[in-house]
């Protein structure tokens, strides 16, 4: 999963929510840059102290801290139980992978997300409580994929294998009509969670009214089954 994907939810305020990333290889880099550049607090954490060196040099977190993540005490002790979601990014060592994550929501932590290098590496995370696990190479392999066929897709989150919120320029065919009389939901199994317009200076309108008119050249946000979505004249 991409967590800068979509404008739309760059554009939703921020919560108070607090983000711990335990591993700083790229994707770990990648998820606290991301997380940090959008105003969210997070504390980053890794066994090699260069790689948490770096990551305060560069900027790219709000703390940083070197410590063993298979070490309850050392997890309690850093406050990493106390976060909101805990990410571990340490997808090339399965038995650290797994053991952080059980520390974790056995800490307590309400949402922990984990990186998996695997099939068997993702049903042990789920096995130990992980509640959301992610393949990232797969997921990006994915995404270029559909921007690369359906250029009019301009961002994509996965919610999971077969479905996905996108964000897609207005086709050609939808301009001028309004969201009730295309019936995206009867004709394409999909609702619209939001629609941009030029008038507005291109600011997202969540829940739009049915009866607001598409224009070309906007932008609409829909969420449902990729195959649904894959049905779209784009």
């Amino acid at each position: 999963m991409n967590l800068s994907s979509l404008k739309f939810f760059r554009n939703l305020n921020k919560t108070n929510q607090q983000f711990a990333v335990i591993g700083l290889g790229r994707f770990g880099r990648s998820v606290c840059s991301t997380l940090h550049r959008l105003g969210y607090e997070v504390l980053a954490t890794d066994v090699d102290e260069k790689r948490v060196s770096q990551a305060l040099t560069e900027e790219i977190t709000s703390h940083a801290l070197q410590l063993d993540s298979t070490e309850s005490a050392a997890l309690k002790e850093a406050g990493i139980f106390e976060f909101d979601t805990v990410i571990v990014a340490i997808g090339n060592y399965i038995q650290e992978s797994i053991i952080t994550t059980l520390n974790a929501k056995e800490g307590g932590v309400p949402n922990v997300v984990a990186k998996a290098s695997s099939e068997v590496h993702c049903k042990l995370l789920r096995k130990v409580g992980a509640d959301r696990v992610v393949f990232p190479e797969h997921e990006a392999g994915c995404a270029l994929a559909r921007t690369l066929t359906k250029p009019a897709i301009l961002d994509t989150f996965n919610l999971d294998s077969d479905n996905s919120i996108v964000e897609i320029a207005v086709p050609d065919e939808f301009d001028g009509k309004t969201v009730a009389e295309l019936q995206l939901r009867n004709r394409y199994g999909l609702n619209v969670l939001a629609i941009s317009h030029k008038s507005n200076g291109g600011k997202f309108i969540i829940n739009p009214d049915p009866y607001k008119r598409l224009e070309k050249d906007s932008v609409m946000v829909v969420i449902g089954h990729n195959r649904d979505i894959d049905r779209l004249p784009i």
